[in-house]
């Protein structure tokens, strides 16, 4: 029996009434959904709570304990900040999707059994792609399937390692599991999609770019974070990750550099941040797992606060190519300098919250002595201040004047920035707010002169490097290939495939068993007798010499003219023997066989 209400359920039952109110009344509504998701937080208790039955198993869906409950604070913190900043929009369908959207991650966040994270897992992946497609283009169209198919594929393979999993031990309970079997495999495999593991991490840069304003907020801060929540539930200590989690740290910086579009470049570096906290489950010591969990509260905030920050000047300048902006502090400096706050977040400069939470994992890293591991977060973390923290707003506000002259965007976007901007200075500055939070017993002290030195170095060096080789950075329009290319291509030469030699096999086939044959051993069936004859004629014909042919020849033309003949007199088994000879016969080669 349900005692309480889960906070993922508030906003997936809270969504379906969105429909049915209108202008001030929805407005207040939605906000109220995570209000009351919050109050539900506060009053969740420590262990198993809220069972269901289904088909005999036992679903548990809220496992509360330290780790489910940080993730599940900042979900519902961003689910209250993305709902403000989207406040403005007149249509329902983002708010529905949006609330299905973080109802499930939470779902997902407190879920205590496989069956339960199977579902949420699904409705996760099916209500994030209609903030995809909800900005109604072409190419938010076909990013969107591509999208839906690629989380459909990693759903697929959680499922059968899950059937697996379960299927080999009889239960149905998710935690901590051996990295061995299949099972596992597979499971890990379903996480590490979400989580956009390269090689399955273009769909990423591919659709967050095409979604809408406000839905790729919302996207910025759920599926990944998800994903990573379950790594550390399920696969700490895992090496395979350690090693996948650094270079994709270096991975999403390396694309980055490439990117035109500041949404995708954001994308990118979704990748490269997210690459921190894989490594950080790899490691899997207390500290590193304290950091990846502080990481990803941290980068909740800040990538959305990023993401609002670009979403603002797309939303007013109906631009996201950094080639087409510039020039827009004059008119959107409140933007800027709330955008700028989120950048040096990301950045891990002093006094903001990503100083905090990144410099755990290095540190676990160091400790750990994984020097290569290291070194790649080290580099990432410089390549993070040169894309995100001054080459987008030195391209996108400053360098060369554009000519766009537009407001600020509306004050409910304003708001949202603000309180994104407001709690990444809080944790910088007090972060303990944050440490108080984290589910394992390990201390840190992230303001030691040793680290700060260290860390302003790396940064101030790396603004030198962008100033001086600032002509070589501007912004580039081309397309850039990643690992997308190849199911795109691919599924191309797939269709192909299917839709004309394949296509023509089939027909081929369908005509030889359904037509062809057939009708062979129907003929067959009226005068067995004479149909062998005819047929032992045909065979004899071909090795004949040249003065037998034509007596050959005459002798089968008229056997086919007087065929099948009286049937009586030539004494057939008949067509029922032949059909029952023909079906004993293909059961013994198939038990045999």
């Amino acid at each position: 029996m349900i005692d309480w209400l889960p906070p993922g359920l508030i906003f997936i039952f809270g969504a379906l009434f969105i429909p049915l109110v209108k202008g001030r009344i929805r407005q207040a509504y939605i906000l109220l959904l995570p209000v009351l998701a919050g109050l539900s937080l506060l009053n969740m208790p420590d262990g198993n709570g809220c069972y269901l039955n289904l088909l005999g198993y036992e679903l548990i869906l809220a496992r509360v304990d330290k780790l489910s409950m940080v993730f599940g604070y900042v979900f519902v913190v961003m689910a209250f900040i993305g709902f403000i900043y989207s406040i403005h929009l007149k249509k329902s369908g983002q708010h529905v999707a949006a609330a299905l959207y973080i109802g499930s991650a939470l779902g997902v966040t407190f879920a205590g059994d496989f069956i339960t994270l199977f579902i949420f897992w699904e409705i996760m992946a099916l209500s994030s792609t209609y903030l995809i497609w909800a900005r109604k283009t072409k190419a938010s169209h076909n990013a969107g399937f591509r999208y839906l198919l690629v989380h459909l594929l990693g759903g697929l393979s959680l499922l059968v390692g899950i059937i697996m999993y379960v299927a080999e031990t009889g239960s149905t309970a998710f935690n901590l599991m051996e990295l061995s079997g299949p099972a596992a495999y597979l499971i890990l495999i379903g996480f590490l999609l979400n989580a956009a593991v390269p090689p399955f991490s273009a769909w990423l840069s591919d659709a967050y770019p095409e979604a809408t304003v406000t839905g790729a907020v919302f996207l910025s801060a759920f599926t990944t974070k998800t994903a990573v929540y379950v790594l550390i539930r399920a696969f700490p200590g895992a090496e395979i990750l350690i090693w996948l989690g650094a270079i994709m740290a270096f991975y999403g910086v390396i694309f980055a550099v490439l990117a035109n579009d500041i949404r995708r470049l954001l994308a990118y570096h979704i990748i490269s941040q997210v690459g921190y906290m894989v490594a950080g489950v790899g490691i899997g010591t207390a500290l590193a797992l304290n950091g990846t969990a502080a990481h990803a509260f941290s980068h909740i905030l800040y990538k959305g606060l990023l993401f609002m920050g670009a979403g603002a000047v797309l939303y007013m300048t109906g631009k996201s190519k950094l080639t087409e902006l510039g020039g827009l502090y004059k008119t959107m400096p409140i933007t800027l300098t709330l955008y700028m706050i989120g950048g040096l977040s990301i950045s891990a400069f002093p006094l903001f919250s990503g100083f905090v939470s990144k410099s755990m994992i290095v540190t676990a890293a160091a400790e750990e002595h994984l020097t290569i591991v290291w070194v790649l977060l080290s580099v990432s973390s410089a390549g993070t201040f040169l894309h995100t923290g001054l080459k987008l707003p030195y391209f996108t506000f400053f360098a060369k004047d554009s000519g766009i002259r537009v407001k600020e965007p509306p004050v409910n976007m304003l708001i949202a920035m603000a309180i994104a901007a407001f709690l990444c200075i809080l944790i910088g500055v007090y972060p303990s707010v944050l440490y108080n939070l984290l589910p394992f017993a390990a201390s840190y002290l992230p303001y030691t002169a040793e680290h700060v030195v260290w860390t302003l170095q790396i940064l101030l060096f790396t603004a030198l490097g962008f100033f001086m080789l600032l002509k070589y950075l501007g912004g580039e329009s081309y397309i850039t290939i990643d690992t997308d290319w190849f199911y795109r291509k691919g599924a191309r030469a797939f269709m192909w495939f299917i839709s004309n030699p394949m296509a023509q096999l089939g027909a081929r086939l369908n005509k030889i068993a359904f037509d062809i044959i057939p009708s062979f051993l129907m003929r067959a069936s009226k005068n067995p007798a004479a149909f062998m004859k005819i047929a032992s004629d045909t065979v004899l014909l071909r090795f004949s010499g040249p003065g037998k042919k034509a007596q050959i020849e005459r002798r089968i033309q008229r056997e086919k003219e007087i065929y099948p003949g009286d049937i009586i007199k030539h004494s057939p088994i008949g067509s029922t023997v032949l059909w029952i000879t023909l079906f004993l016969l293909a059961y013994l080669l198939v038990y045999y066989l």
